[in-house]
């Protein structure tokens, strides 16, 4: 008697632990499979560092310009939705003028030797007067002459020490018929430390400027960038609601 209530028991004991250990591999197993889960999400995560290869178009309305982009062109996550905003900063890829793809992955993360990014800042007008506008009145009097011979048939100045603009240079392309091409860019060690070391703004829309930011080895093909960049301009936004 006292060895079959010892068998029933031990049956007893081999049962609930054995019910115990299966309980236990199956917690195990689902928190390998939340924790592998987890791991490509935040992994992907991690790899996008930022970016998006969501291409739904966004909506961003600036004074009376409504401006229709793809969320992979949009730089900033928070501002990845329709709606007013102040200011909209997007990065394309030049001169397929794309955002983020993961074929463009490594162009976005500069993982190689050439640059291929623009920077481009939508926001209500602030001067009556565009960067080539304000050279005869404004930047003529600031630069150092004679200057250099630049890429692209450009000319490079100096500005002078009563300018405020230091360490940087203005970068102007003659256009017949037209106001220059004018930009300003970064010289010295703060131009190779930056990778979009040159800036230049346009008017479009109504009332709206758009500064654009890039590399410095864009310059020898400036004219192509500008008209770029304003097809560009002239693709995604519709003045006037």
């Amino acid at each position: 008697m006292k060895q079959a209530a010892l068998a029933n028991e031990l049956t007893v004991v081999d049962s609930t632990l054995m019910k115990r250990v299966l309980y236990g591999f199956a917690a195990l197993a689902l928190l390998s499979v939340a924790i592998s889960l987890a791991g490509k999400w935040f992994g992907h995560s991690i790899a996008m560092a930022g970016y998006t290869d969501d291409a739904t178009a966004h909506q961003v309305v600036i004074g009376n310009n409504v401006i229709t982009v793809p969320a992979n062109a949009i730089r900033f996550a928070q501002a990845r939705r329709d709606g007013i905003a102040s200011r909209l900063d997007l990065y394309l890829r030049y001169p397929q003028m794309d955002g983020y793809s993961e074929a463009a992955r490594d162009d976005f993360n500069h993982t190689g030797t050439a640059k291929s990014i623009v920077f481009l800042s939508f926001e209500q007008q602030m001067m009556s007067r565009d960067m080539s506008g304000r050279f005869a009145p404004i930047y003529s009097a600031l630069i150092t002459r004679p200057g250099t011979a630049g890429p692209g048939g450009t000319m490079i100045y100096g500005f002078n020490k009563k300018s405020g603009y230091l360490n940087e240079v203005l970068v102007v392309g003659n256009r017949p018929g037209k106001e220059p091409l004018v930009a300003r860019c970064l010289s010295g060690p703060s131009a190779d430390q930056s990778l979009a070391p040159c800036e230049r703004d346009i008017q479009v829309g109504d009332e709206l400027s758009l500064t654009y930011r890039f590399p410095r080895e864009f310059l020898g093909d400036w004219q192509a960038l500008d008209a770029a960049i304003a097809t560009e301009a002239g693709r995604v936004l519709k003045a006037g609601r």
